[in-house]
């Protein structure tokens, strides 16, 4: 039996395996071949035990949240694609310590925590994906980020056993940490717990609000990933793409947003080859004119050729 058999045979009895799964059903971009072994878990225990099984084999392992902030190639993934719908929840006696399993929707639990009066996460109502995959890029908007309430993550061991680490070891910066940076290749986030403070419910809600009336005034609707671009000090990623001409350029199916020039749409059978393309004009225009290399924000993951 070979060792993608075995991997195969290992993790269909942890939840539902599929072969060859088009990734375009599963992100917010609507874009993505096939996975070669596409898994759906629903504890932190199934996604643990998943990881580990593609680990033993030296499977290639990308595990996903909600599908946003990604950009997966026309040609698909290789190896074990785990859906991580882990949403597993517990919280302190005191009513302001939550630790969340990694799966669980980020702007769900902000919206939930502030009808309960827990303050520090109303900025995040809008943001789409899950706590694990706001843990790795550090998610953050209107001024606040993740790193304000976060406090440890619970780690698989890599074959080790699980451990908390505190968030200081994490390395959060903007849209970035230990894991965008390549470290922790081998650890996979199975738990997240933040501590949040005491807050009016009313104003809370307000808050959340007016954050929902900003997102829908300067956001593009449609199919897309958010932001594609880290903006870089003291210029937005817009002005600059706006400046070299691009404002809704288009390429096959996609294109640049008329509405905001750092959201790139997929206007209706987009390929992954018609948005890199975009995106690398809008770099080399950006640097030719600028002198600025934009940092993307959007990971491109899978089988680039």
């Amino acid at each position: 039996m070979s060792g993608f058999a075995r991997l195969a045979t290992r993790v269909e009895r942890l939840g539902e395996l599929r072969r060859g799964e088009p990734m375009s059903r599963h992100t917010t971009f609507g874009i993505g071949g096939p996975a070669d072994l596409f898994l759906t878990v629903r504890d932190s225990r199934e996604l643990k035990e998943a990881a580990r099984a593609a680990r033993d084999e030296g499977a290639p392992l990308f595990i996903l949240g909600s599908g946003s902030n990604i950009l997966v190639s026309d040609r698909g993934i290789r190896g074990l694609v785990v859906d991580n719908r882990a949403r597993g929840e517990a919280v302190s006696g005191d009513g302001f310590c939550y630790r969340v399993e990694s799966g669980a929707s980020f702007a769900a639990f902000a919206r939930r925590v502030g009808r309960m009066g827990r303050a520090g996460l109303a900025w995040a109502v809008g943001i789409p994906g899950t706590l694990g995959g706001a843990v790795v890029y550090n998610a953050g908007a209107y001024g606040g980020c993740l790193a304000d309430v976060l406090s440890a993550v619970r780690l698989d061991g890599g074959g080790l056993d699980d451990e908390w680490v505190d968030a200081r070891e994490l390395g959060l910066v903007y849209r970035g940490s230990v894991f965008t940076r390549g470290q922790f290749a081998d650890r996979t986030i199975l738990e997240v717990e933040v501590r949040l403070r005491a807050g009016d419910p009313l104003a809370l809600a307000a808050e959340a609000a007016a954050y929902d009336r900003k997102r829908l005034a300067a956001q593009p609707r449609g199919r897309n990933a958010g932001s594609m671009f880290k903006n870089p000090p003291g210029a937005p990623a817009w002005k600059l793409i706006d400046a070299v001409g691009l404002r809704g350029a288009q390429r096959g199916g996609a294109a640049i947003s008329e509405k905001h020039c750092n959201f790139f749409v997929n206007l209706g059978g987009a390929r992954a080859e018609d948005v890199r393309w975009l995106v690398e004009e809008a770099e080399r225009r950006t640097f030719e004119a600028h002198g600025i290399r934009l940092q993307r924000e959007v990971a491109f993951v899978g089988d680039w050729p």
